[in-house]
């Protein structure tokens, strides 16, 4: 039975019209033991103001694109002035080049890069760019890794260590996923089998550098790198989602951060500024299959969008101070060496999670206790603090938030433990 902290009528109106009345499914807050969402009325720095008055000090921050925090000046200014002159024009713009040249300069990978709209169709086409690239079908992916909701990432595996996904959704045909091959996350010895006994037209391996959707994994030590040398045994293209790590762990990503470049680099959240803005992007060779130049099709009229691109620009500009990775660093260092006590603490860089009362660092997709995380993000958020509300997700640190709010919320996580043992 879930438990109601919020009322709305917005919720009546919304499971009306809207299918489970919201549009992802994670807002329903269901996976932490409410009966309905709150709903967001404005945001302002560090904190979000809810439809019915109350103010959240916030750590999801849209799920990780806002580093200067909600409503930026900067941001707002720069979106604002774009839409003075045109909200979408369906044609190229000077943005656009300006803000290809920003990522082309940040990431290690990326020579060319195409913008699109959303991470999912990032990703989408850049497995379909590997697929074309190296004339051959098969895709490794890995369990916990999300890269959004194209049929052909939403594969769960079967028995054995490397096996051919099945479909993880009503919907995706078991032909779209059967050449997809599903391994555990930080499993070199799983992904060496895979590609013994499926190498053979191996388009590419893509995985998430530092695992986001599992709450924040790292890799070990070896894993990055063993799939880099497969992919350069094999043919492969090497394919890192950097939609949560991109420019939030450093400049470059997690590909600067641990030395390993890939192929292609798909982009997201930050490189938008918080709009509707991803990209993916790499080897130029590669890129130009792409059409127009090459027969490897994609096309979106509101790709490069004005608003977005401005977005972006404000962001990715402030970016190249180093300072803002050192402030950044420090803020969650600060954060994780104080939720340290209640559980395992996993971090890196401005990414991080609290696995409560855990001992054993998480390496893997595994089942976690959300019952016991749901408790703790329902105490929370009656003391006005807002954190992902799934254990498979990641605070995102900003710039907005300093010591007060890290403190307020040491201390809430502590009073929520002391008030559970007593």
């Amino acid at each position: 039975m879930g438990t109601r902290l919020i009322s709305s009528p917005l919720w009546h109106r919304a499971k009306k019209v809207i299918p489970g009345g919201v549009n992802s499914p994670v807002r329903a807050m269901r996976g932490v033991g409410l009966d309905e969402p709150f709903f967001v009325e404005r945001g302002r720095g560090a904190s979000i103001e809810t439809a019915d008055g109350r103010t959240l000090l916030d750590w999801v921050q849209s799920w990780g694109p806002l580093i200067f925090g909600h409503a930026d000046p900067e941001t707002v200014e720069a979106v604002r002035e774009a839409a003075l002159d045109g909200t979408s024009f369906g044609a190229p713009t000077e943005r656009e080049v300006e803000l290809a040249v920003e990522i082309v300069a940040a990431v290690p990978s990326v020579e060319r890069v195409r913008l699109v709209s959303s991470g999912t169709e990032a990703a989408m086409s850049a497995v379909r760019l590997a697929r074309g690239f190296t004339r051959r079908d098969r895709v490794i992916k890995f369990a916990g890794c999300y890269h959004g909701h194209a049929d052909q990432f939403l594969a769960s595996a079967g028995s054995g260590l490397a096996t051919l996904g099945i479909p993880a959704s009503p919907g995706v045909p078991s032909g779209v996923t059967a050449d997809t091959i599903v391994c555990e996350y930080n499993d070199v010895d799983g992904v060496a089998a895979a590609v013994e006994r499926f190498g053979e037209g191996l388009a590419a391996i893509i995985v998430e550098p530092v695992a986001g959707n599992m709450g924040c994994v790292p890799p070990l030590s070896g894993f990055l790198e063993a799939l880099r040398l497969l992919c350069d045994a094999t043919g492969a293209l090497l394919v890192f989602d950097e939609v949560i790590s991109g420019f939030r762990v450093a400049r470059g990503g997690a590909q600067e951060r641990f030395g390993i470049t890939p192929d292609l680099t798909v982009l997201g959240k930050i490189v938008g500024g918080g709009l509707p803005l991803a990209a993916f992007g790499g080897r130029a060779d590669v890129m130009e299959q792409l059409a127009p130049g090459g027969a490897v099709y994609q096309a979106g009229t509101l790709s490069g969008n004005p608003l977005a691109t401005a977005a972006g620009l404000s962001v990715l500009r402030r970016l190249r101070d180093p300072q803002v990775y050192d402030e950044l660093e420090h803020r969650a260092s600060r954060l994780a060496a104080g939720l340290a006590p209640f559980g395992c603490v996993q971090r890196v860089g401005a990414m991080l999670t609290l696995f409560p009362d855990r001992t054993e660092p998480v390496e893997r997709f595994t089942e976690l206790d959300g019952e016991r995380y749901g408790e703790l993000f329902r105490d929370l958020l009656e003391r006005g603090i807002y954190v992902a509300p799934s254990q498979y997700e990641c605070l995102f640190p900003s710039l907005a938030h300093g010591d007060e709010e890290i403190d307020l919320t040491i201390h809430a996580v502590s009073s929520f433990f002391e008030g559970r043992n007593r």
